[in-house]
């Protein structure tokens, strides 16, 4: 009776070990996914549409607005060495503001 009692637990022992050493043998292996589900609709995978440019520079008006600045621009030393002999022309000021302007229109449209 010792002889089939101490077989039935040395095998309950190995099945036990068994079992247990099963589930840790299946992490160490490879992880596969499930593969996600094909789009209903392929159409829409393969077609994109074609980049639209964000912005048209136009190559006239740019040169038109430097031109403007560099003519508007050459104009302020003599404005300045006015101001230095205490005379200010009245319209240095608008000059400036035509400057920064036209210069940001340049800025934006060359780094939009």
């Amino acid at each position: 009776m010792r002889s089939a009692m101490f077989k039935f637990s040395a095998g309950l022992g190995a099945l036990i070990l068994g079992l247990m050493a099963a589930p840790a043998a299946a992490q160490t292996g490879s992880h596969h996914l499930p593969t996600p589900p094909e789009a209903l609709d392929k159409q829409s995978q393969t077609k994109k549409p074609p980049p639209t440019p964000a912005h048209q520079v136009d190559p006239a008006q740019l040169q038109k607005d430097a031109d403007d600045l560099a003519r508007v621009a050459q104009t302020i030393p003599v404005d300045v060495a006015s101001v230095r002999k205490g005379m200010l022309p009245k319209d240095v000021i608008e000059k400036l503001k035509q400057i920064e302007k036209l210069s940001k229109r340049l800025r934006t449209e060359l780094n939009p």
